[in-house]
């Protein structure tokens, strides 16, 4: 295995073929702790492919895949991997939709609870100030009795949010989270994310630039299974390449 000192993501050489078409090719990504990266590129380039190959939803067919200083993510599931402290976040929303938002939070703290007795087991001191954090994080301490299912799209994103920070990752990976939000919405989105980057690294898969903007982080753009261009968005915007297949459309 290459070295990957100082480095919490690897991703090198990586090939993904599904049917003979090339999903990944040839992928190679460096993520350093604490960064916060963005993957932009149109449809089909690649992007959901690698967040399936780093969280073990898809075993690659060749390439490294290695997580922190040696753990090689292609030998492990699903389940293992979150457990290591790489949490995804769908595109869709998925909430407990009959339960409160603090209730959400709860079922979803690291440790052993069990969900069918988490809401009926008393809440620790402890547990209880990790909710409350989080409420705060995710813009929600108002709405901490309502219906999960109540919400606005755009709270429900963050309640998911909320849900991956409660099992306390590492790496959050974040799939397109601010499709369908509101401009008001999709500006306090950027800011729950860059204040999440302070303590944890971040990959923010997205389409829409403006937010990418916000965020004001590295970016890289894949095309057809392989990174295309990479650096702030100022150079990538530049490079006659993106502009030709993607920004240009």
């Amino acid at each position: 295995m290459t070295g990957t000192a100082g480095t919490l993501l690897y991703v090198d050489g990586v090939t993904v073929t599904f049917d003979g078409f090339r999903a990944l090719n040839e992928l190679s990504l460096v993520l350093e702790p604490g960064e916060m990266r963005a993957v932009i590129g149109p449809n089909g380039a690649g992007k959901t492919t690698m967040m399936d190959v780093i969280t073990g939803k898809t075993r690659p067919d060749k390439g490294q895949v290695v997580f922190g200083a040696d753990v090689d993510l292609t030998r492990l599931d699903e389940p293992a991997i979150a457990r290591l402290g790489i949490g995804r976040k769908f595109q869709k929303p998925t909430v407990f939709e009959p339960h409160t938002v603090r209730d959400n939070l709860l079922l979803s703290l690291a440790g052993n609870r069990r969900a069918r007795f988490a809401l009926f087991a008393r809440e620790s001191v402890a547990e209880g100030r990790r909710i409350e954090e989080i409420l705060t994080t995710i813009r929600l301490v108002e709405h901490a009795h309502r219906r999960a299912g109540d919400l606005s799209h755009g709270q429900k994103q963050w309640l998911e949010i909320g849900m991956l920070l409660a099992q306390d990752p590492q790496l959050l990976l974040v799939d397109e989270p601010v499709a369908g939000m509101t401009d008001a919405e999709t500006a306090q989105t950027a800011e729950l994310l860059r204040e999440i980057n302070r303590t944890r690294s971040v990959v923010v898969v997205e389409h829409d630039m403006e937010f990418v903007r916000a965020l004001g982080v590295k970016v890289t753009v894949l095309h057809e299974g392989s990174v295309l261009s990479e650096g702030q968005l100022s150079h990538v915007s530049a490079d006659p390449r993106v502009v030709e297949v993607y920004l240009g459309r």
